[in-house]
């Protein structure tokens, strides 16, 4: 149980840490890389030797997952999470916990997939694609265009695709009895969805109680935190084939050209161009040669990345050893965490508190990997009743109902506070 326990806070705290640090770039390409950096951790920490030959595979199927959400708006939510009185503040809490199960959904469903591939049981990815998409399509057609139920307005409304694409998600693991997965899409949802509820909580708080400290890295910690919680643990708990399929040679191959290559080189162009930083750095004494020295930077870190992803594939035809998984890891962490410094301006001599935080939490996520022993229960559950999942979401509801009628008694009218209610 101890060691179970101290993997699960491993990926917890990766997963934070990189949702923390994708605040800094946002949309479906800061949290694909964030998604990226928990797929590596559970593999790493699984210390399963047929999940190391698809590491790549694992890191993609959580960047995607876990970046597809990326698409939804969150930031009205946010605000009626704010308000002083009950029903917006319920409503911004309970709508951030749909927004957050939507990520966990995605992203747990897709790398449980991942991991339940088996020489016996290929998964069809291209029928489960094509399902998520019509699922996708019909659920905004259906929810937003036919039903007009509006979320966010004026915001645009995705969530209504992230949520078909789940629900098609959710029955192509049942309907195949994929139930190991299915575990983890669930769980995934649960934490995931009460950690944005309770991050906006913390958020709202922090800001009541006038805090000096960035209250929305808060929310973003916990979203990550609890969301790997509930990834970390249900794989951890469930049962999966003995030996798993290694990912054939072009899906490695693509894999590690997404992760490694393409969602670094998306967020160097759109997060660490020069243009950008010179406007979002706005450094008073040197703007130029500030801005310079940050995409200068930034690139070399990411061609770093690309390189050490594509080396490490081509030495894998000797397979994979712990030794590389750390690496891929660690590299793919730590340069998330430099780019981000560079990006809020560390080369204007800025370093924000909560940025020292990313460090410290990296030194702690190693130094528990170097003890951590094999995670795996004794006792896996092959099961998953219905009724019992009920019962956890009743449960988180009442919770998030508790904590907006907390809320809304320890502030007046907050800044960034919306209405979606006329009270």
């Amino acid at each position: 149980m101890k060691n179970q326990l101290i993997s699960i806070l491993i990926v917890a705290m990766t997963l934070a840490t990189a949702w923390a640090i994708r605040g800094q770039f946002g949309h479906e390409q800061g949290a694909a890389w964030a998604g990226g950096i928990g797929g590596l951790a559970l593999v790493l920490v699984s210390k399963r030797k047929d999940w190391y030959s698809k590491i790549y595979s694992v890191a993609m199927a959580s960047a995607v997952g876990w970046g597809a959400g990326g698409m939804m708006s969150y930031g009205m939510v946010v605000g009626y999470g704010r308000s002083s009185n009950f029903p917006n503040a319920f409503y911004g809490l309970l709508m951030l916990f749909v927004i957050g199960g939507l990520y966990g959904i995605l992203g747990g469903g897709l790398v449980g997939l991942t991991l339940e591939s088996s020489k016996e049981r290929k998964i069809n990815w291209g029928a489960l694609l094509a399902e998520m998409i019509a699922g996708g399509v019909l659920g905004y057609y259906l929810f937003v265009v036919q039903l007009e139920w509006l979320m966010t307005p004026p915001r645009e409304e995705t969530w209504s695709v992230c949520l078909g694409a789940g629900l098609a998600l959710l029955w192509h693991m049942a309907r195949n009895n994929y139930t190991s997965p299915l575990r983890v899409s669930v769980y995934s949802a649960l934490g995931a969805g009460f950690g944005f509820a309770f991050g906006n909580f913390l958020q709202t708080l922090g800001a009541s109680l006038e805090i000096p400290f960035n209250t929305w890295n808060i929310m973003e910690y916990s979203i990550g935190f609890f969301g790997g919680i509930g990834m970390a643990y249900s794989v951890f708990s469930s049962v999966w084939p003995e030996e798993t399929a290694p990912s054939e040679g072009w899906e490695s191959k693509i894999a590690m050209l997404l992760v490694f290559v393409g969602i670094p080189f998306i967020n160097l162009i759109d997060s660490m161009g020069y243009n950008t930083l010179l406007e979002r750095i706005k450094d008073p004494v040197n703007p130029e040669t500030t801005a310079m020295l940050s995409t200068l930077f930034s690139t070399l870190i990411v061609f770093s990345v690309a390189a050490i992803g594509v080396y490490k594939y081509l030495k894998s035809k000797t397979g994979f050893a712990r030794k590389d998984i750390q690496v891929l890891f660690i590299t793919y962490l730590a340069a998330y965490i430099l780019v981000s410094y560079i990006v809020v301006g560390v080369f204007a001599g800025r370093f924000p508190s909560n940025h020292q935080l990313y460090v410290v939490n990296l030194v702690v996520i190693l130094w528990l990997a170097a003890k951590q022993l094999t995670p795996f229960s004794g006792t896996p559950v092959a099961v998953m009743p219905m009724n019992k999942w009920l019962l956890y979401l009743t449960g988180i509801v009442v919770i998030i109902m508790f904590l907006a009628f907390v809320s809304v008694n320890t502030h007046g009218v907050l800044g960034g506070a919306h209405e979606r209610f006329g009270i």
